[in-house]
């Protein structure tokens, strides 16, 4: 679609904010709008996605939080205009021009996810059935996955000659059931220290944390963007993937992982029970046992090259989270055991 397209299908939006536009670039669901009052951006979205994300970025301006990116009203105070069955909001352009290195921008998306966190943090009641029923099904689920990979390598070792990928597996198969085994333990110690509890933590979740809904003004100030799926929930909900995509590269000992999540503890510390629980996703195996699974379930001819790959990377993203996991649970350990000392 050609510039004077677009602008004529964003003049009716746009002169809702008296903004004429003089030249439109497309960035996918983004587009940077040049006008008679600056560059702007303005966001489509789904109409059925709801406003909600308006609420929650209203309410966190509201605690002080101002590290997002503003949205602007029309004139007649709607802060989203929808026009053929589109949605739109308008937003200032980031030039995001990055003059802090990588782990810097790190150290500043986590500070300030760890204050949206703060700002917005509140205690919830809590039904007591709700949580045992979660937790009994998510014990039976553990168990079922724990089923399926015995099962599965008692077939394998009753094979004369066996397929690479269920050499490999054989070969996974102990590192998996510890994961497994290690995330079951900690989620049962956190029903342990929460069954009785009739109230828990919540906060306002950003929901697509990444480093590309992070962007830097033209003072170097970071913002975040992409709050279209934000919502009340575990602050985990916000930590677990961005972690669980920083990890899935090829085998390494990521202190920097570990380094983001304590400089976010810094400044929101996680309680007892929420690190429990935080550790026992963490250390959940899912990803490699549904490709076990799939395999497994895979009618012949299997294409034993990419099973074998897949095997092989989410074995790397499970060893990754792992690394994280033991050397978060020692730290924690060697300050537990440090304030036992001064205490005596």
């Amino acid at each position: 679609m050609n510039n004077s397209r677009y602008t004529d299908i964003l003049a009716p939006v746009l002169k809702n904010y008296l903004i004429e536009p003089y030249h439109v670039e497309n960035f996918g669901s983004v587009l940077k709008v040049y006008s008679n009052k600056g560059t702007f951006a303005l966001k489509k979205i789904d109409p059925t996605t709801g406003t909600d994300f308006i609420r929650h970025v209203h309410l966190l301006y509201q605690r002080g939080f101002n590290r997002i990116v503003p949205i602007y009203p029309t004139m007649d105070g709607r802060y989203a205009v929808l026009h053929e069955n589109i949605l739109y909001y308008l937003m200032p352009w980031m030039s995001n021009e990055q003059k802090e290195d990588r782990e810097h921008k790190n150290h500043q998306l986590f500070r300030e996810l760890a204050r949206l966190h703060t700002l917005s943090a509140k205690e919830i009641a809590m039904n007591k059935e709700e949580r045992t029923e979660h937790y009994e099904k998510t014990i039976q689920q553990h168990e079922k996955q724990q089923e399926f990979l015995d099962g599965f390598i008692d077939e394998c070792e009753k094979k004369t000659y066996m397929s690479p990928f269920e050499l490999l597996y054989c070969l996974y198969y102990n590192e998996i059931s510890q994961a497994l085994r290690f995330s079951k333990t900690k989620f049962e110690e956190w029903y342990e220290n929460t069954k009785d509890n009739e109230k828990a933590r919540m906060v306002i979740t950003h929901g697509k944390l990444s480093p590309e809904h992070f962007l830097y003004d033209d003072k170097g100030y970071g913002f975040f963007i992409n709050f279209e799926n934000a919502r009340y929930g575990s602050p985990i909900h916000d930590l677990l993937p961005y972690l669980s995509r920083a990890l899935n590269t090829n085998p390494k000992r990521s202190d920097t992982a570990v380094d983001w999540v304590y400089h976010y503890f810094k400044y929101f510390p996680f309680k007892a029970d929420e690190k429990l629980l935080f550790f026992s996703y963490l250390a959940l195996p899912i990803p490699i046992i549904q490709v076990a699974e799939s395999y497994y379930r895979k009618q012949r001819p299997k294409n034993e090259l990419k099973y074998v790959r897949q095997l092989q990377h989410r074995y790397w993203h499970l060893k990754n989270s792992e690394y994280v996991v033991m050397r978060m649970t020692e730290i924690d350990a060697q300050s537990a055991a440090k304030e036992g000392a001064q205490q005596q």
